[in-house]
């Protein structure tokens, strides 16, 4: 588990999940997929939850490897996350492509959030 608690965390989470995957054989491209999607979730983490952590595991599902990432965090949670997916959708005065970007650069996205109570962001990206 690598808490998420300063801008550097992020930084250690990127290159965690860099060293993960080119060990797990991903292809450059899926490695950019998955460290691109992975920095956004630890910022957000860090930005929306107040800090949090990330947990990266090799996973294998008898026929291909890949690599899941759950990022977790006790802050205030997502209030309306069909919004919150939205494209263009921001709260940030960014891009608003977070969540639904990241969504996108992953094989396996699940969200579990609720105003209140905090989010778990679940991503996995398989070995081609």
């Amino acid at each position: 588990m690598v808490t998420i608690a300063a801008d550097e965390d992020v930084v250690r989470v990127r290159q965690l999940v860099r060293i993960v995957a080119v060990g797990a054989k991903l292809s450059l491209v899926d490695q950019t997929k998955l460290v691109t999607a992975a920095s956004e979730l630890a910022r957000n983490t860090l930005v929306y939850g107040g800090g949090g952590g990330a947990e990266v595991t090799v996973v294998d599902s008898g026929r291909r490897t890949g690599i899941r990432i759950v990022f977790a965090d006790d802050g205030p949670g997502i209030a309306d996350l069909d919004l919150a997916l939205t494209d263009g959708y921001t709260t940030g005065g960014g891009l608003g492509l977070g969540l639904s970007g990241a969504r996108r650069l992953v094989d396996e996205f699940e969200i579990d959030t609720a105003a209140g109570r905090g989010t778990r962001i679940t991503i996995t990206k398989w070995a081609r």
